[in-house]
Protein backbone atom coordinates (compact mmCIF):
# COMPACT_ATOMS: atom_id res chain seq x y z
CA UNK A 1 0.00 0.00 0.00
CA UNK A 2 1.42 3.37 -1.07
CA UNK A 3 0.58 6.61 0.74
CA UNK A 4 1.63 10.25 0.43
CA UNK A 5 3.13 12.58 3.03
CA UNK A 6 3.05 16.33 2.45
CA UNK A 7 5.02 18.27 5.04
CA UNK A 8 6.26 21.80 5.65
CA UNK A 9 9.18 22.03 8.07
CA UNK A 10 9.55 25.31 9.99
CA UNK A 11 12.47 26.72 11.94
CA UNK A 12 16.12 27.18 11.04
CA UNK A 13 16.01 24.71 8.16
CA UNK A 14 17.51 26.55 5.19
CA UNK A 15 21.24 26.83 4.69
CA UNK A 16 21.98 23.83 6.93
CA UNK A 17 21.86 20.95 4.43
CA UNK A 18 18.26 20.07 5.23
CA UNK A 19 17.26 19.25 1.64
CA UNK A 20 20.24 16.91 1.20
CA UNK A 21 19.44 15.29 4.56
CA UNK A 22 15.87 14.62 3.39
CA UNK A 23 16.96 13.34 -0.01
CA UNK A 24 19.51 10.94 1.50
CA UNK A 25 17.03 9.45 3.97
CA UNK A 26 14.09 9.37 1.56
CA UNK A 27 16.20 7.53 -1.01
CA UNK A 28 17.42 5.06 1.65
CA UNK A 29 13.79 4.43 2.64
CA UNK A 30 12.74 3.79 -0.96
CA UNK A 31 10.50 6.87 -1.14
CA UNK A 32 9.72 8.94 -4.22
CA UNK A 33 8.88 12.63 -4.38
CA UNK A 34 10.70 15.90 -3.76
CA UNK A 35 12.01 18.46 -1.30
CA UNK A 36 12.39 22.22 -1.84
CA UNK A 37 13.08 25.43 0.05
CA UNK A 38 10.08 27.75 0.17
CA UNK A 39 9.95 31.52 0.65
CA UNK A 40 9.85 32.49 4.29
CA UNK A 41 12.53 30.02 5.35
CA UNK A 42 10.64 26.71 5.46
CA UNK A 43 11.24 23.45 3.61
CA UNK A 44 8.46 21.61 1.75
CA UNK A 45 8.51 17.81 1.39
CA UNK A 46 6.25 15.59 -0.71
CA UNK A 47 7.00 11.88 -0.40
CA UNK A 48 5.23 8.69 -1.45
CA UNK A 49 5.87 5.17 -0.26
CA UNK A 50 4.97 2.66 2.42
CA UNK A 51 3.30 3.95 5.59
CA UNK A 52 6.22 2.64 7.66
CA UNK A 53 8.82 4.49 5.54
CA UNK A 54 6.74 7.69 5.62
CA UNK A 55 6.47 7.46 9.40
CA UNK A 56 10.26 7.11 9.66
CA UNK A 57 10.79 10.10 7.35
CA UNK A 58 8.33 12.20 9.39
CA UNK A 59 10.35 11.41 12.54
CA UNK A 60 13.55 12.46 10.76
CA UNK A 61 11.93 15.72 9.61
CA UNK A 62 11.18 16.61 13.23
CA UNK A 63 14.86 16.11 14.11
CA UNK A 64 16.67 17.43 11.03
CA UNK A 65 20.42 17.40 10.40
CA UNK A 66 23.07 18.86 12.71
CA UNK A 67 22.81 22.64 12.53
CA UNK A 68 19.05 22.67 11.98
CA UNK A 69 16.57 23.83 14.58
CA UNK A 70 13.12 22.48 13.71
CA UNK A 71 10.35 24.38 15.48
CA UNK A 72 7.32 22.70 13.88
CA UNK A 73 6.34 20.26 11.14
CA UNK A 74 2.94 20.62 9.50
CA UNK A 75 2.09 17.31 7.89
CA UNK A 76 -0.78 15.80 6.02
CA UNK A 77 -1.37 12.29 4.67
CA UNK A 78 -3.18 11.67 1.38
CA UNK A 79 -3.61 8.94 -1.22
CA UNK A 80 -0.53 8.56 -3.40
CA UNK A 81 -0.60 10.02 -6.91
CA UNK A 82 2.25 7.68 -7.94
CA UNK A 83 3.66 10.16 -10.45
CA UNK A 84 7.28 10.28 -9.23
CA UNK A 85 10.19 8.31 -10.68
CA UNK A 86 12.65 9.07 -7.84
CA UNK A 87 13.23 11.44 -4.93
CA UNK A 88 14.73 14.77 -5.96
CA UNK A 89 15.69 18.21 -4.73
CA UNK A 90 13.69 20.89 -6.53
CA UNK A 91 14.21 24.62 -6.87
CA UNK A 92 12.36 26.76 -4.37
CA UNK A 93 10.30 28.31 -7.15
CA UNK A 94 8.78 24.95 -8.07
CA UNK A 95 5.00 25.08 -7.70
CA UNK A 96 4.45 21.40 -6.82
CA UNK A 97 3.64 18.17 -8.64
Amino acid sequence: MIERLEATVHGQVQGVGFRWFVKRHATRLGLRGWVANVPGGSVRVVAEGSPHALHELAELLRRGPAGAAVSNVDERRAPAAEGFAAFEIRAGSHAGD
